[in-house]
């Protein structure tokens, strides 16, 4: 076993999941070949009034279950699954398990299953790493990433990020939609036994980050200055809302310097209880303890 893959993709492991799977104000589309409605002015106008009113009812359901999958280029590939709230900031404990891409193979080379145990709290998140990434870091199977530490390390991203996770509710697909200018209703479809309606849009990643944060101008300049260089401009977002008016699925697409982005998320279960506590602190090693770990790497 070689230690450092394994400290390598605990950590890095740990980081793409947090970000792919809460990513507030991102994008991808799909679904159906459902010819699209024309739009008029007439009908936007429609068409935003519905969306603040699902936006509303998904907002003040403060809690739900997720299902979906996603993947960035050839670097990650993921399925997610568990329950999330968003009562008083964002909570939650899912399971994300990596199912292709370099993420993956890293953490199998280091003797895990590719699976990854998550909690979120209001200022913090916890991933269970397994006994072989334990086994590197004095046998603490969970690493904690403070959100303010995160932000530290990531520059303008890493303030995006803590953003995100702090306000992440599945109303910002439906913000994202808001924001997009050019949202479109695309009729009725199923999702998975229940008839939908879709809409769809496509949005400026940067103009949306924006709006959907508290940034001050110079994180969101840094930001920007990181969306270029990755090449990202902008992304395509869908969603589909049931006859209550409550989100049932958003997808995201978009394209990157490393490849696409997709992400598919299924909601149900709306209200359902959240029960999340801290791990034992015994077993808990902090992200920036584990940085300092790594050869070359200086995180203060």
């Amino acid at each position: 076993m070689r230690t450092s893959t394994v400290r390598r993709a605990g950590t890095g492991a740990a980081v793409a999941a947090l970000m792919t799977v809460v990513a507030a104000c991102g994008g991808q589309g799909g679904g159906s070949g459902t010819e699209t409605e024309p739009t008029t002015k007439a009908a936007g106008a429609s068409h935003v009034a519905a969306l603040q009113q699902v936006g509303k009812k998904t907002g003040t359901a403060q809690s739900a279950r997720i299902e979906g999958t996603s993947t960035m280029g050839g670097t990650v590939s993921m399925k997610q699954t568990g329950t999330i709230g968003w009562a008083d900031g964002l909570s939650g404990s899912l399971t994300v398990t990596y199912t292709g891409g370099t993420m993956a193979e890293a953490l199998r080379q280091g003797g895990g299953d590719g699976s990854v145990r998550a909690r979120y709290l209001k200022d913090e998140y916890y991933a269970d790493m397994g006994e072989a990434f334990a086994k590197t870091v004095g046998g603490k199977r969970w690493v904690r990433y403070a959100y303010e530490d995160v932000a530290k390390l990531g520059g303008g991203a890493g303030d995006v990020l803590r953003e995100q996770v702090r306000t992440s509710t599945p109303e910002q697909g439906v913000k994202a939609l808001l924001a997009a200018g050019d949202v479109r209703k695309v009729g009725q479809e199923d999702v998975r036994g229940v008839s939908a309606t879709r809409y769809s849009g496509t949005v400026d990643v940067a103009e949306l980050t924006a709006r959907c944060s508290a940034l001050d101008d110079r994180q969101l300049a840094a930001f920007k200055e990181q969306l270029t260089a990755a090449g990202i401009t902008t992304q395509t977002v869908d969603i589909w809302v049931d006859k209550d008016d409550l989100l049932v699925k958003k997808t995201e697409r978009g394209e990157s310097g490393i490849g696409a982005f997709d992400s598919t998320v299924f909601y149900s279960d709306y209200g359902t209880e959240v029960p999340v506590e801290k791990p034992p602190a015994a077993d808990t090693v902090d992200f920036l303890d584990v940085l300092k770990r790594q050869p070359g790497i200086d995180p203060s």
